[in-house]
């Protein structure tokens, strides 16, 4: 049984792992490239200059910039024209002259995406069985006496071991690894992988990380090892975005569109399958609290109710299911659906998520409307119902989850009342965004809604950023350096909590102080759920 100490422990790897998996490949680059160097020897120097002096796209060098201030490791500020302050700092030139020792794993990274996202294949094992050996011997680094230097040492090193595990976590995870079967008894490497001798370099390796116990060649679970599979999943997010750091000397050196312009309808950033399977474990705590939303809404007189929900976003449609089946079984609707049934739509802007929800919802024997839907047009998507199913959109009750920082991105109309209080770092196609721009942007986008929510509402769950000094102080506490890092390369707009309200309340809307919630809640908050309402 793990003690409390235990688990934030452990918790602490697996943030600075999660850091590590986003941050070596930029801080590699940046090092290969010689930025690091010249950044030293100006001491201080804007984004803009050293953006001309190395011809970057600036947008996604001041994503990299930003996530390098997040580690601690330079101070970014944002000046009053507009542009953004690099400047050393105490520790800068201890990280920086240790940025080379992340060129193994960042080649590993690079080599791996020859081979099959899913398998372990042998090269690849080859290439693991020589990073492990060099891991075990501190890549030949001496760690110093010294408490600060040691600190950055520790860093990086986690880091590295960051890329180590992820990934090999999420395959065993999505490979069935991590199954009751495999977890409450020992077991041999050749239950499991038709190479065992390759199989068993990676289980030698998380052994001596505290993963398993080893006796008589056979492997068994230790309560960090349980820990560790338990929460395999939460790996998934950022290791599916490593398809784009594959391509990050191109993003930021190269065609800033190279995301975007490829054959096919495949998304080539992000593996998605597994995007989803690691999002969804971390759901489940979010949908209890969107539980007690949705249950005082449907236990409303019938009269004041919605008619029912739109799900923008609905991906699978499993979402959708679980709403229907609280309301089903926990509310006063639920007890009248004969005579007051409810209208499901479910709406999803990629047309293969909407045949998946489809055949999902039918065999949850649910009746629903799957429909394509675009979250930066309400208006087509209220003509689309109401000339289809003759229903208005304002009628239902509009919710979604993780969707509005990932809108397409348009030149902002709307002014701002006050300017802009985030520090995130946005790019669209590597062009640098402002502040204030990202903040107008989600003002026209939460403006086109207004008339379509004030009569119901919207319930919404939101990824934030945090400022990169307050992540910089809480290393191993959040994976607010992974979130900006994902997200920044593959233009999303993730702003604080803060910025966000302060937009919500410009375009006339409030968030239900009864049902707000935070995660964690405290100043490095990265989640949010809000019942947007109209103000009255």
């Amino acid at each position: 049984m793990l003690t409390k100490t235990e688990k934030q422990l452990f918790r602490s790897e697996l943030f600075r792992h999660l850091d590590g998996i986003t941050v070596a490949p930029i801080a590699y680059i940046l090092h290969h490239k010689e930025l690091t160097s010249y950044i030293l020897e100006q001491n201080e120097v804007l984004i803009t200059q050293l953006s001309s002096h190395f011809n970057t796209n600036e947008g996604y060098l001041n994503v990299a910039l930003r996530v390098m201030a997040s580690q601690g490791w330079i101070n970014y500020t944002p000046t009053s024209n507009g542009d953004i302050l690099i400047q050393c700092n105490a520790v800068s030139k201890i990280a920086f002259d240790h940025f080379y020792l992340y060129k193994g794993v960042v080649d590993l990274l690079d080599f791996s995406g020859k081979y099959h996202p899913r398998k372990f294949e042998i090269a690849p094992f080859q290439k693991l069985e020589q990073l492990f050996k060099q891991y075990h011997d501190d890549f030949d680094l001496t760690i110093s006496s010294d408490a600060t230097i040691a600190t950055i040492q520790h860093q990086i090193l986690k880091h590295i071991e960051g890329i180590l595990v992820g990934p090999t976590v999420v395959r065993l995870g999505m490979g069935g690894m991590f199954h009751k079967y495999f977890m409450e008894a020992s077991f041999s490497p050749e239950e499991y992988h038709k190479h065992p001798e390759c199989f068993s370099v990676i289980l030698d390796f998380l052994s001596s990380l505290g993963w398993f116990v080893k006796l008589n060649g056979n492997y068994s679970f230790t309560d960090k090892g349980l820990f560790f599979a338990k929460r395999a999943s939460a790996y998934g997010v950022t290791v599916s975005y490593i398809p784009m750091f594959r391509k990050l000397d191109e993003l930021l050196f190269g065609n800033p569109n190279a995301l975007w312009q490829h054959n096919g309808s495949e998304e080539i950033h992000v593996d998605r399958e597994m995007n989803v399977w690691g999002s969804g474990g971390a759901h489940i705590a979010y949908f209890k609290k969107i539980d007690e939303i949705i249950i005082h809404i449907f236990n409303q007189p019938i009269a004041e109710q919605p008619k029912g929900i739109l799900d923008m976003g609905c991906g699978n449609g499993a979402f959708l299911i679980h709403l229907f089946d609280v309301i089903a079984t926990q509310t006063l609707r639920g007890k009248h659906l004969e005579e007051h049934p409810l209208f499901l739509v479910g709406a999803d802007y990629n047309k293969a998520a909407l045949k998946v929800t489809r055949a999902n919802l039918v065999q949850a024997d649910i009746w629903a409307k799957v429909i394509w839907g675009d979250i930066s047009n309400p208006e087509q998507l209220h003509q689309d119902l109401k000339e289809n199913y003759n229903i208005a959109l304002s009628d239902l009750l509009s919710v979604r989850t993780f969707l509005d920082h990932n809108r397409i991105w348009d030149t902002p109309k709307l002014q701002l009342d006050q300017p802009s209080i985030s520090t995130g770092a946005f790019a669209y196609r590597g062009s640098r965004l402002s502040h204030d721009d990202v903040e107008r942007n989600l003002k026209d986008h939460f403006s086109k809604w207004v008339p379509y929510i004030s009569a119901y509402g919207l319930i919404v769950i939101e990824l934030h950023t945090i400022a990169p000094e307050i992540t910089a102080q809480h290393i191993g506490q959040t994976a607010a350096t992974a979130y900006d890092a994902t997200h920044g390369f593959s233009d999303q707009y993730i702003v604080e909590v803060a910025s966000f309200l302060k937009v919500i309340q410009e375009v006339g809307l409030y968030s239900d102080p009864n049902y707000f919630y935070k995660f964690p809640n405290s100043e490095l908050a990265t989640v949010s759920i809000h019942y947007l309402l109209g103000a009255s």
